[in-house]
Parts: structure tokens; C-alpha cells; sequence
């Protein structure tokens, strides 16, 4: 069992940044991949980003690549997402989850542990 916890949305004008983070507890930590996922009004939920237990690979969605950069410290039990160029289109709830399967795919099936979720508004 893996308990995460988000942190660091907030309300940031178009072009901002926010770096938000999430804390494991539970079982190691350094075993899972890690990804972060949001979900819109009235949407459904979207792949952003993604990283192997060991940090040597990453996935994002096209339309983050270049503004988004996932990230982890496994001696601290964390995951990051730095997000930067914000626009008023990233606006959503930023969840991470976790999964020891195989490897790193963009689909929210494939994941096993969730966080509840921290809101990031971008305003226009």
C-alpha cells in the first residue's frame, strides 16, 4: 500500500509557474513509477506526465512537452511537477499515482494508488 499526498497548486496568471509535489508514505517508494494526472471541469481525466522508479525515462503529453518537467527525489519520498508557461487550458485538479507494473504508460488504468488531488487554476 502507498499513501500519497499532494501539495502546491494555487491560482498563478497565464505565463506563471507552480512546482507541485507529492509525498509517498507506505511501501518503498523507489519501486514505483510515478505519474501525474489532472482532470478539468467537465472532463475527463488526462495523462500530463510520467517517470520510471529510477528517474531514467520520462512521457509527458504533447501538449505539456517543453512548459511541464516531471520529476522525482527518492531519497525524500517525492514527486515533483514543475510547470511553467502556464495557460488558462492546464487549469484542472493535478493528481499523482503510482504502479510497480511493467512501465510507464499514459492511461490512469494502469495505476494502482492515487493522491486526492491539488487544484491549479490559471487565470486569463
Amino acid at each position: 500500500q502507498v499513501q500519497l499526498v499532494e501539495s502546491g497548486g494555487g491560482l498563478v496568471p497565464t505565463g506563471g509557474s507552480l512546482k507541485l509535489s507529492c509525498v509517498a508514505s507506505g511501501r518503498i517508494f523507489s519501486s514505483y513509477h510515478m505519474a501525474w494526472f489532472r482532470r478539468a471541469p467537465r472532463k475527463e481525466s488526462e495523462f500530463v506526465a510520467a517517470i520510471t522508479w529510477s528517474g531514467d525515462r520520462t512521457d509527458y503529453v504533447d501538449s505539456v512537452k517543453g512548459r511541464f518537467t516531471i520529476s522525482r527525489d527518492n531519497t525524500k519520498n517525492t514527486l515533483y511537477l514543475q510547470m511553467n508557461s502556464l495557460k488558462p487550458e492546464d487549469t484542472a485538479v493535478y493528481s499523482c499515482a503510482a504502479t510497480r507494473r511493467g512501465d510507464i504508460v499514459p492511461a490512469s488504468k494502469a495505476y494502482d494508488y492515487w493522491g486526492q488531488g491539488t487544484q491549479v487554476t490559471v487565470s486569463s
